[in-house]
């Protein structure tokens, strides 16, 4: 597979814009733009405003939380000027902190929306299970010194894949008109001392993965049973379920856009790119995108974060 086409072949002109954003969401308080302090939304919008000399305002794929990381974001814009795809990677990129990256640039029909487009949302959650901390990448997974049980976990999981109530993995801030959603995979495997709870969703309630987490970590280290899992997803009751997990674990790692061609890259973060899979490498469920658990349209300023 080819990660990149040749950044010169290109169609220069303004259109909808589209690019694949990588970060750190360590030093920011979230993707969305803030007057009180550091967003990556804003850091990128300055960026590419400099770029196309004039205002720029991007739209995501779906908004991440303080602290969570992603190495597959996907924005658009309106371009106001007529730059090169070449252009707009190589001098946002100029223009952005160490910490957030432009990946590649695509020039996209006008009917293209990053979130509303989209059928899937994948996200990994990465934990250090070892008796000591880590050291190099402590920020970027989970240290959870108590040894974990992986097969117990993964099978605990297996009850959330379907389109579900998820009140029960619900922060109690959530916005959302509807607590449906429609989980496509769980997977929870181990790396030598990293495990991973991968899993892909039409789209995901405030911070819902993490509190998924937070009940495979109770189960897998056996302070709670196989069976709870099920348990919190039918009573619905959040205030019964284990601890939020910390965000500094979570990556957004793939959005799924059946009807449009972006470029295909190792699904990450880096530290997973060992185990060859690829963006779109799944095919996506035949019933990906149910009613019942398709968020209605909202603003982007009102919606849900992970």
């Amino acid at each position: 597979m080819t990660l990149f086409r040749t950044l010169d072949e290109t169609s220069p002109g303004d259109g909808r814009i589209a690019l694949g954003i990588e970060y750190h969401g360590g030093n920011y308080f979230g993707w969305q733009r803030l007057s009180h302090g550091p967003s990556v939304q804003g850091r990128l919008e300055q960026a590419l405003s400099r770029v196309a000399a004039g205002p720029v305002r991007v739209l995501c794929s779906g908004r991440t939380d303080s602290g969570v990381h992603a190495s597959r974001q996907i924005v658009h814009f309106e371009a106001p000027a007529a730059r090169s795809e070449k252009a707009w990677v190589m001098g946002t990129n100029a223009n952005l902190p160490d910490d957030i990256s432009v990946r590649w640039a695509r020039r996209m029909p006008d009917d293209f929306h990053a979130r509303f487009s989209a059928r899937a949302r994948r996200y990994r959650y990465l934990i250090a299970n070892q008796a000591v901390p880590p050291a190099l990448d402590s920020t970027r997974v989970y240290w959870h010194r108590w040894p974990l049980d992986v097969e117990s976990m993964h099978q605990a999981a297996q009850v959330l894949p379907g389109e579900h109530d998820f009140s029960g993995y619900r922060a109690a801030g959530c916005q959302s008109r509807t607590p449906w959603r429609h989980v496509h995979f769980v997977e929870v495997r181990r790396f030598g001392p990293v495990v991973v709870v991968d899993i892909q969703a039409n789209a995901f309630l405030l911070h819902m993965v993490r509190n998924i987490v937070g009940v495979l970590l109770s189960i897998g280290d056996g302070r709670q049973p196989i069976a709870w899992a099920r348990q919190v997803l039918e009573e619905g009751d959040r205030t019964r379920s284990a601890a939020t997990a910390p965000p500094h674990g979570l990556h957004f790692v793939d959005v799924r856009y059946p009807d449009y061609e972006l470029p295909e890259e190792p699904l990450g973060p880096m530290l997973l790119y060992h185990t060859g899979e690829w963006t779109g490498d799944r095919p996506l469920p035949e019933d990906a995108w149910h009613r019942r658990s398709t968020p209605p349209l909202q603003s982007a300023e009102t919606l849900d974060v992970e």
